[in-house]
């Protein structure tokens, strides 16, 4: 069996008296689609937070492709080859939405320079066949902050593919999306994921989206993962029912 992309022993970290992480032991391997589900406050986030360098626990450890990366700043471990994602897109609302995909490139690549122009501090080829990926070719020319939500969030995941990313991890890739836009959004994501062979984790609510395209999931209750396995048998779980959907 090959060694997993993503693994993390015995992490640990309390807010307060909250504990929001309690000795979670996690591997994710290479060319899963992993969604996350749970409660607010059930600890998703602050996990995701933990691996990509945001927060850091209090105790454990985080290893990517074997390396140990705990507490590595989010930059470092971008750079490594984990992207991310926000629930709020995190986007350059000022700038077109080409700019910020080379804002974005010439960043991570060490290469950004206000002396130089932007265009010639990037692949600008990767950066176009990118938007073409997500269906923003057409709005390259565009304000970032004229788009829609939907389309937001597809250029907050296009900056993070133009890192070239081994494993995107996605907070909420369709909150704040109309319902009748959702499968679309998802279809295209995963479409781009899939032909760039990158691994993914999503925190996700929607019920219908995380049987229709996680190959895996883990349900979170109180800072554990409480079920972990095919969509279909972790949401016939009793613990997930009860503490998750509500049952």
């Amino acid at each position: 069996m090959s060694a997993p992309l993503l693994k993390t022993v015995d992490i640990c970290l309390a807010f307060g008296g909250v504990i929001a992480a309690d000795q979670i032991d996690f591997e994710l391997a290479e060319g899963e689609r992993l969604a996350v589900i749970g409660q607010n406050g059930a600890g998703k986030t602050t996990f995701l937070n933990i691996c990509t360098g945001y927060l850091s626990a209090t105790r454990g450890k985080v290893f990517f492709d074997g390396e140990d990366i705990t507490g590595l700043p989010p930059r470092t471990i971008t750079r490594k080859g984990i992207a991310r994602s926000f629930q709020i897109p995190q986007i350059f609302t000022e700038h077109t939405v080409r700019e910020c995909m080379q804002l974005a490139a010439s960043a991570v690549q060490h290469r950004w320079n206000p002396l130089r122009p932007l265009c010639k501090s990037v692949n600008l080829d990767e950066v176009e066949h990118t938007l073409e990926l997500v269906n923003l070719a057409s709005r390259a020319n565009d304000q970032a902050c004229m788009l829609p939500e939907g389309q937001r969030k597809l250029l907050d995941v296009a900056m993070a593919l133009v890192l070239n990313p081994r494993l995107l991890i996605m907070d909420e890739p369709t909150s704040g999306v109309c319902s009748d836009e959702k499968h679309g959004l998802m279809d295209t994501l995963m479409r781009a994921l899939s032909e760039r062979r990158v691994t993914s984790m999503f925190v996700e609510h929607d019920i219908d989206i995380v049987t229709r395209y996680a190959t895996r999931l883990t349900a979170w209750v109180g800072g554990k993962i409480a079920a972990d396995g095919p969509p279909a048998e972790v949401l016939k779980d009793p613990i997930v029912v009860k503490n998750v959907m509500g049952g």
